[in-house]
């Protein structure tokens, strides 16, 4: 590919037209994760931790999922998508909280981008949930495993 889809060639912005493109089926995983110093990390030693804002991974859960549904209205240049499932799995790793977000839709566009948004908005608001406790939280590592549907599939792993 010579041009980006989303810039016209006097280079303004512009939405894709899938008008012509059958719809198929899609799907996409994207990851991320929240490294915590240890002053937080103990407090999810037994998994869930309710702090003083509630119950946090269930939180960050329920708002990557919202967030995917919401994506279209976040990412200027994103289609509405009937989405047909979504799912935001979170795990305690050693050095933090390890985000897992999958989507699928039959569509004529792909969902990486509703995946990225689920994973990206599920760490922040783990992030505000917890910074009360210390600043010293990162977000890293947010990026597509792998997407199928479409002109072509990606695997990363």
């Amino acid at each position: 590919m010579d041009q980006l889809s989303h810039v016209q060639p006097n280079g303004k912005a512009q939405m894709v037209d899938v008008t012509a493109k059958d719809a198929t089926f899609r799907t996409a995983k994207a990851e991320g994760k929240v490294l915590l110093p240890k002053i937080i990390l103990d407090l999810f030693q037994n998994g869930e931790w309710n702090s003083p804002k509630g119950a946090v991974i269930q939180t960050a859960r329920l708002a990557g999922i919202q967030a995917v549904k919401q994506t279209s209205q976040l990412i200027p240049l994103c289609h509405p998508l009937m989405v047909s499932f979504i799912d935001v799995q979170m795990e305690i790793v050693h050095d933090g909280i390890y985000i897992c977000s999958e989507v699928k839709c039959t569509g004529q566009t792909g969902v990486e981008m509703e995946a990225l948004t689920g994973v990206s908005v599920a760490a922040l608001t783990i992030y505000d949930m917890v910074k009360a406790l210390s600043f010293e939280i990162e977000i890293s590592s947010i990026g597509l495993i792998e997407k199928k549907g479409g002109k072509s599939d990606f695997s990363r792993k």
